[in-house]
Parts: structure tokens; C-alpha cells; sequence
């Protein structure tokens, strides 16, 4: 039996637009995530939630070598943002070069494209859910015209 190898593994995820957590626009520094230009928080919950962000980044400047867009998902423990912020999961797109220098390594030589890309996250650290989340992009570099896409939450397959 013939074995069809061209087909794409990429997996469907359900769309929901209470969990649009970013419209399209141009980012060209530091910002949390808007939808509808407001700031957009999720509310997940006080118990355990995984879930992950799909980004479909249509536009990323990487002109001079230097460009790096960390995708950040934060938590809160505040509705508003006003304090307890952690890290839940971070997401490193641009020019190869960079990267790689984020984590201390410069073994990454890979620029990125357009295109999706995935963030798994979970609401708990060290034993604390974070009912709140959000989306939060850390722009280093020579920006000109910097990153657009669209990000959104779903449920783990």
C-alpha cells in the first residue's frame, strides 16, 4: 500500500472569540496585548488551566539582524494587571541570531518566517493559579516596523 507523505501535520484547534487575545496590528515596542485597542485580560479561572495561544504572525521585521519579539503570556493575580505578574510562558521569534542569545547560547542560526506558531501555557507557578492572563510582546532591537498577528487561546489537543 502507497503511503501519502506530502500531506501536512498541523493540528485544528476551535476558535472562540471570547478568547481573542490579540487583533491584528503592528507592535514596534514593548505593549500588552490589545483587542479593539483595549487592553485584553483573560479571566481563567481559580483553579488549573492549560491551554495554548496560537499566534499567526503575517508580518515580522528582521532588516537589520538584530530583531527579537519575546511572545510573553503573563499571570495575574490582580484583574488589572496592578501586581503579582509572573512569567507563564515566553516565546522567542526574529532574526536567528538573536534568539539564541536569549537564552544565554548562540547556537540558533534560523531567522523565523511568517506564519503560526504555538505557546502552551499553564495558570499555575510554584504551587499559585493565576486567574488572570494575557499577552504581553518585549521588542528588542532596531525596530522600523516590527511584528503583526493575531494570537488566541485553545485548548490543548
Amino acid at each position: 500500500m502507497a503511503r501519502y507523505t506530502s500531506a501536512k501535520n498541523r493540528p485544528s484547534f476551535t476558535y472562540d472569540n471570547a478568547l481573542l487575545m490579540k487583533d491584528a496590528g503592528l507592535i514596534a515596542a514593548d505593549a500588552a496585548w490589545t483587542v479593539s485597542a483595549a487592553a485584553k485580560i483573560l479571566d481563567v479561572g481559580t483553579g488549573r488551566y492549560c491551554g495554548i495561544v496560537i499566534c499567526d504572525i503575517s508580518a515580522l521585521e528582521i532588516a537589520t539582524g538584530d530583531e527579537r519579539y519575546n511572545l510573553i503570556i503573563q499571570g495575574s493575580t490582580s484583574p488589572t494587571f496592578a501586581s503579582g505578574i509572573v512569567i507563564l510562558a515566553m516565546l522567542p521569534v526574529g532574526d536567528g541570531s538573536t534568539i539564541g542569545t536569549a537564552f544565554g547560547s548562540s547556537g540558533v542560526d534560523v531567522d523565523d518566517l511568517v506564519g503560526r506558531y504555538e505557546i502552551p501555557f499553564c495558570n499555575e507557578r510554584n504551587n499559585i493559579y493565576y486567574q488572570y492572563v494575557r499577552g504581553f510582546t518585549d521588542v528588542t532591537g532596531t525596530i522600523a516596523t516590527g511584528i503583526n498577528f493575531t494570537a488566541w487561546c485553545a485548548k490543548p489537543y
